[in-house]
């Protein structure tokens, strides 16, 4: 998604920010226009949502070069990457709204300077996460730097996404970037092949891959029976960008919104048939990604499919839906290396709701049989949203913990977690529940609806465990419902509910802990081997 940050609604923009982690979005960004006084900081912004979520990705789309001195910006960015575990990209502009930026004392550039600039500012960045080296020197015009430290090193490769339009730009992504994340309305979906195939040449040209960069793309769109592009029902919205997928190696959308229903509806409908569609079509072995104006990409097209331009190898590293729904470009075949999270038997509470003894098993491995990269991220991403549910559940206990030990007394709570969406009474601790359960129950409700289904009818061998998965479900939404209710008893000051909550929620760290080892354990090779959908 590509937010507003809106300061006269913060609460409203952090909402929709969790949202889209809820719903299975990949990548939450935001415009930064540093001279707006209406809008949120960015890195502020980007920084409380990073805090407030475990598993979605925040970018700038894209930062404002000019007012974001470059060397402040790579410790900023590798800074937000440690602290949320490896989640953040980097959208980097050369500069726009001249006025605005020299109005707050920052010097106007020529569009030739600003490129250059732009240039010499991947230079920089780049230069303090390589902490292989003891110091920077770079004798640039725009941005020198003089023996100045590198470090700290980000937990990942931050990816360098161009917002660019203009030949020079084109060919520095091209050449330098990572991605490229132009924006409805400043190009328009008939000239992204062109502009594509502009970036494949500068890269072959540099010695690169085009396959090396990743294509994105700002959308803004209603959802209704109009006609046009992105004006009609969800179906007519999947066709058009997978379109664009086919047509200019388009690989990641980013939808402008402000509105919840419609995040809901590209997120639930939406995204899911674009990669379908994309699957299809290869499956059928039809070109994607093809370049329409010939040259040297259309050459290396089999070397480099424009395709694939999704940059595969950071996808795989990343273990997102997108890498595992994509196959791209052949990747190494190796044995399967993809294990389950143990679980070491320590439980909470007297008992769980089901005998482990008696949970069904799946086929067996196939001996000797050999994955890509793009099957096995499958699993691991299965395991990915696993750990983002357990680290959620122990920020539960941790809060609970203060509760119960007397530290801070409810209001005192309350406000420490304001920042939280508050849903049930305004009350912290019942509000972080509510968030928790819910991204529960949309992983499940998933699961449950489109990938067990088809695992069943992949392999009729799974479809005993996929009972006792989905007859699980259910037994862990019960439980769910016991929070709530244990809460709301709480709040009220019932005797004795602490204990009750208390009880509840160790009942779902056990049964948490217990379910999602078994289903990793009997789905994690069915996934590589029959994939999500």
């Amino acid at each position: 998604m590509f937010l507003v940050p809106d300061a006269s609604a913060p609460e409203r923009v952090l909402e929709l920010a969790s949202l889209a982690e809820v719903l299975g979005l990949d990548l939450v960004t935001i415009q930064d226009h540093p001279y707006q006084a209406r809008f949120l900081d960015t890195w502020t912004l980007l920084s409380v949502i990073a805090a407030r979520t475990s598993t979605i990705r925040v970018a700038p789309n894209v930062a404002n070069l000019p007012l974001r001195a470059p060397v402040v910006l790579a410790r900023s960015v590798a800074t937000l990457d440690v602290l949320s575990g490896g989640r953040v990209e980097l959208g980097l502009g050369a500069g726009a709204f001249w006025d605005a930026i020299e109005a707050i004392g920052s010097p106007r550039r020529t569009p030739g300077e600003s490129v250059d600039a732009l240039a010499e500012a991947i230079d920089a960045i780049r230069a303090v996460w390589d902490t292989s080296e003891r110091s920077i020197q770079l004798d640039g015009p725009f941005y020198p730097v003089k023996g100045a430290h590198p470090g700290p090193a980000p937990v990942h490769r931050p990816e360098i996404w161009l917002g660019a339009y203009k030949p020079r730009m084109l060919g520095l992504t091209g050449a330098r970037a990572d991605g490229w994340v132009p924006s409805m309305g400043y190009a328009e979906p008939d000239v992204l092949g062109r502009m594509s195939a502009a970036i494949d040449r500068a890269a072959i040209e540099s010695g690169r891959s085009p396959v090396e960069i990743r294509r994105l793309y700002n959308l803004n769109g209603s959802f209704g029976s109009g006609r046009g592009f992105l004006k009609g029902a969800p179906g007519e919205w999947a066709e058009q960008l997978a379109g664009l997928t086919a047509d200019s190696g388009i690989s990641t959308f980013l939808l402008a919104v402000s509105d919840e229903q419609a995040l809901r509806t590209f997120a639930r409908e939406v995204a899911p048939a674009v990669r379908a569609l994309v699957a299809e079509r290869r499956e059928r072995g039809e070109a994607l990604g093809a370049t329409p104006t010939g040259g040297p990409a259309a050459e290396h097209a089999a070397e480099a499919p424009a395709s694939a331009r999704a940059s595969e190898a950071p996808a795989a590293e990343r273990s997102g839906v997108a890498a595992a729904a994509r196959p791209g470009v052949p990747a190494a075949v190796r044995a399967f290396d993809v294990e389950p999270t143990p679980d070491d038997g320590v439980r909470l509470a007297a008992a769980l709701p089901w005998d482990e003894s008696t949970r069904p098993g799946g086929p067996p491995r196939e001996a000797g049989r050999a994955y890509s990269e793009q099957e096995l991220a499958a699993g691991r991403h299965l395991i990915d949203v696993h750990d983002g549910l357990r680290a959620e559940l122990e920020r539960l206990r941790d809060v609970l913990e203060q509760v119960a030990s007397g530290s801070t007394d409810p209001a005192a709570l309350r406000t420490f977690f304001n920042r939280m969406t508050i849903r049930q009474n305004h009350w912290a601790l019942g509000a972080f529940c509510e968030s928790y359960c819910r991204a529960v129950t949309v992983h499940h409700t998933i699961e449950d609806e489109s990938v067990f289904p088809h695992l069943e009818r992949s392999d009729e061998r799974l479809r005993a465990v996929i009972e006792r998965l989905g007859s699980e479900h259910e037994q862990i939404a019960e439980m769910l419902d016991g929070i709530d209710e244990a809460l709301v008893a709480l709040v009220a000051g019932e005797q004795d509910a602490l204990t009750r909550v208390r009880a509840a929620v160790d009942l779902v760290t056990d049964a948490m802990k217990s379910h999602f080892t078994y289903e990793e354990r009997e789905l994690i090779e069915p996934l590589a081997r029959l994939g999500f959908y």
